[in-house]
């Protein structure tokens, strides 16, 4: 079988994949062309029949404050005739070779074993929080200046989100750039209110009485609460609201009352690609200071693998080559990027992808700690 670039052609057959793979869906030719021209899909071929496609979106993410190159794996469909032949994981690793130059690589998995057969590893989630109107309503408290937002906003939108996740030192949000921003103030359907820190777009889910909210980012508890009230003033018709936040979003803490939460939680994997610049693009904790001794196994990004140390201090990190050491920490690639996700030391070991010595557990902990998560499915 061949792998490549599909020809800009062959948009039919891509469509076709994917309506076997995901269900009748609108076709947007002029993005799948894009996604095509700029050479971020791949095609699996057998004979002159493609049989498999993925794409990836070129995202920034968010990394204790700054942002990191990263690659969005999305559209992976295998023809179902031809699954259970290992085309998906041939497909995935073409994949990791076309995202090259990027640190990162972050996808949802529709079954986990192929993107970890590959080293991606389960790093964070998109948060899903239902709860009723009411009590949104009754946090407006202070003057807070909120404005309806629309396209000619976008870069100004964009550039506060930025400096708003920056600022909180976020772990996992991604940045789709500009004119996503202004596609997403265009839309009629999507509510979007702008204030000097803050900012918020919702609307009705579905023709239903249940109101959704894409993104709600403040930088102060008054504006938090202002754009929150402005959700809950439609506590009159809105049986429900559905809110993508953070798992710590300051909102659950603003809440006169909270005692059972109901959450629904979409796990995301996350790819370590290229190990020295996604430690050296990403912050780290100010006040931690780290040197130790790591092994990283890669199968299929080379560079990556071998001995290393971990160097970090003044929020910033780098990796650099050296001699291995006899209690240097042992990862596979998806150990790795588990780590760089925050998962513990102790949660690596307990499942059995870390090994080697343990001495520097709680610092590697210290200097990775964060509770990552997306506001954005792709």
């Amino acid at each position: 079988m061949e792998i490549r670039v599909p020809d800009p052609d062959e948009i039919d057959a891509v469509h076709d994949l994917w309506i076997r793979a995901f269900g009748p869906s609108s076709r947007e030719d002029a993005r799948t062309r894009r996604v095509i021209d700029e050479r971020r899909m791949l095609g699996v071929y057998d004979g002159p029949r493609m049989v498999a496609c993925g794409y990836f979106h070129e995202f920034d993410q968010w990394w204790h404050g700054r942002a990191v190159p990263m690659g969005g794996v999305a559209g992976v469909a295998v023809a179902p005739e031809y699954r259970g032949r290992g085309i998906g994981r041939r497909l995935a690793t073409g994949l990791l070779d076309l995202m090259d130059g990027r640190p990162l690589s972050a996808l949802y998995p529709a079954t986990a074993p192929v993107y970890r057969s590959v080293g991606y590893e389960h790093a964070g989630a998109q948060y899903l929080l239902t709860l009723p109107p009411g009590p949104l309503r009754t946090l407006a408290s202070g003057p807070v200046k909120v404005r309806r937002a629309g396209p000619a906003d976008a870069a100004e939108v964009t550039a506060l989100l930025r400096r708003l996740h920056a600022d909180a030192r976020h772990g996992g949000p991604i940045d789709r750039g500009e004119p996503f921003m202004r596609d997403v103030l265009a839309d009629e359907r999507v509510y979007s209110y702008l204030a000097d820190d803050g900012f918020l777009a919702y609307g009705w889910k579905d023709g239903s009485r249940r109101l959704a909210v894409h993104r709600c980012v403040a930088g102060s508890a008054e504006t938090a609460r202002a754009l929150w009230a402005v959700v809950g003033s439609g506590s009159s018709i809105a049986e429900t609201v559905e809110a993508f936040v953070a798992p710590d979003d300051p909102m659950l803490w603003l809440l006169r009352d909270r005692s059972e939460d109901e959450v629904r939680r979409v796990s995301w994997m996350l790819r370590v690609l290229d190990a020295p610049a996604a430690v050296a693009a990403r912050g780290f904790p100010a006040a931690v200071s780290v040197d130790v001794p790591l092994v990283v196994d890669d199968e299929q990004r080379p560079g990556n693998a071998g001995s290393w140390r971990l160097v970090v201090g003044a929020g910033s990190g780098r990796l650099e080559r050296a001699p291995a050491e006899r209690d240097a920490t042992r990862l596979p690639a998806r150990g790795l990027a588990a780590l760089y996700a925050g998962v513990p030391m102790a949660t690596l070991r307990g499942a059995g992808i870390a090994t080697g010595g343990d001495a520097a557990d709680a610092l590697l902990d210290a200097a990775f700690a964060t509770t990552p998560y997306m506001l954005d499915y792709f």
